[in-house]
């Protein structure tokens, strides 16, 4: 048990360190990111995704920003039965590009985009017994070209996310 304690608290410093670390996009424009993307691909350290992953397919989100510059994501998800929705709100975070959901313990930040056909987006959640962290490549097409995907891939592990963590969503015409 003694030896169990003093991991634990480095693992915990480790993921959030690596949450502080996380680039932003330079010189981030929320007017050209705004819009309907497509999540292709998803790598994250967390169990409740890791059990999920295989059966996932890709969804919809569409992001806006509200006057004060908060980003409002809106996501449709293919369920087996039905579509489910989820709306997330996160406040502007120290830069732009980097935002907040403070109830949540949510730190989302836009680590790099070409506004018109990628977007990699990295999430750290602190709160509960299980702090995680999470990367997803959004598209503007359900197409992803293999140069994309390997480029999502080399960035994982900079994140510490591993291959078996990543989820590669097949099409959906689900859920429009």
């Amino acid at each position: 048990m003694t030896v169990v304690l003093p991991i634990l608290a480095l693992a915990l410093l480790c993921l959030l360190r690596a949450g502080a670390q996380v680039p932003v996009q330079p010189g981030f424009d929320a007017e050209k990111f705004a819009g309907t993307w497509h999540v292709t691909a998803i790598a994250s350290n967390c169990s409740m995704f890791l059990k999920m992953k295989d059966g996932m397919k890709s969804s919809i989100t569409t992001i806006s920003f509200t006057p004060e510059g908060e980003l409002v994501m809106k996501l449709l998800w293919p369920m087996v039965d039905k579509c489910q929705k989820f709306e997330l709100l996160f406040q502007q975070g120290r830069q732009a590009g980097h935002y907040t959901a403070a109830e949540e313990m949510k730190d989302l930040r836009v680590m790099e985009t070409d506004y018109s056909g990628y977007a990699i987006v990295h999430e750290f959640k602190k709160s509960g017994q299980e702090p995680h962290s999470a990367m997803q490549l959004l598209t503007r097409e359900q197409d992803v070209s293999p140069q994309l995907l390997q480029k999502f891939k080399e960035l994982m592990p900079t994140m510490g996310l591993t291959k078996d963590m990543v989820a590669i969503l097949p099409k959906s015409g689900e859920c429009q």
